[in-house]
């Protein structure tokens, strides 16, 4: 059996006036979030609130739920239970959104990144929707854990660009899938398994689109308390400009 602590920080950064991005940290449901309201469109901070929230209620209220459900969405016999929770969480998350721009049409054009981990009773699950990150931090090395779904992201897979250049191109800000309550988006999935030692850091783009890995791996292998470590990524995100809203969650597992 692992152990969990955590903590989390975010700053609206240098260049912006208000911060939409979002965060959830629940170690009772064994639930961590970040979530990027879209930098030019609308109602960002509310896209990336709702979106949290959603998925919050969902975990909370599906404890009780096995295999066997009732379950309000598909569940897929491919995944574990802890997987089609949080899969089932992201996809009500776009529904809540597409509910709240039926009732107020100025949230027309809101949308958000969204990416969170889950610790369940099978195992741990990772849901990822947007260019928001996921790192693992493992015996020194920091290793991607999500893929973004962005138009630099899949310039970078394709060799075209590198992460240096995508960090700086014109239009590194373009995601190609979000929670925008439109049709569901495909949510990426994947299942990890944690080794005692093990940290996560999850954030938004405004730290991982300005700091290079090198950095942030020796910020976060770092031998002091998750808060300060939390702190120091923000810091080092504002010291290199702060050019967009920062929000940092960290992970650590040890032996209970």
């Amino acid at each position: 059996m692992l152990q969990i602590s955590s903590a989390a920080a975010s700053h609206p950064g240098l260049r912006r006036e208000k911060n939409e991005d979002a965060c959830c940290v629940r170690q009772d449901l064994g639930l961590y979030l970040v979530a990027d309201g879209m930098g030019g469109h609308a109602a960002g901070e509310i896209a990336s609130r709702l979106a949290v929230e959603a998925v919050e209620a969902f975990i909370a209220e599906s404890f009780a739920l096995g295999i066997g459900g009732p379950w309000p969405l598909d569940y897929d016999p491919a995944r574990g239970l802890t997987a089609n929770r949080l899969q089932i969480a992201f996809r009500l998350a776009n529904r809540k959104l597409r509910a709240a721009i039926a009732a107020d049409g100025a949230l027309r054009n809101m949308a958000t990144t969204a990416t969170g981990v889950l610790v369940g009773v099978d195992g741990v699950a990772v849901a990822n929707v947007g260019d928001s990150r996921i790192y693992r931090w493992r015996a020194g090395a920091l290793q991607q854990v999500t893929r973004d779904h962005s138009w630099v992201g899949e310039q970078v897979r394709a060799g075209v660009l590198t992460e240096s250049a995508a960090r700086h191109h014109p239009w590194r800000n373009v995601v190609t899938r979000a929670l925008t309550g439109g049709e569901d988006p495909e949510i990426e999935m994947s299942d990890i398994t944690p080794e005692a030692g093990d940290r996560m850091l999850l954030c938004s783009d405004g730290l991982s689109g300005v700091i290079a890995e090198d950095a942030l791996r020796e910020i976060v292998g770092r031998a002091t308390d998750l808060a300060t470590q939390c702190q120091a990524l923000v810091d080092a995100a504002n010291a290199a400009g702060g050019p967009d809203n920062i929000t940092v969650v960290l992970l650590q597992f040890d032996v209970a």
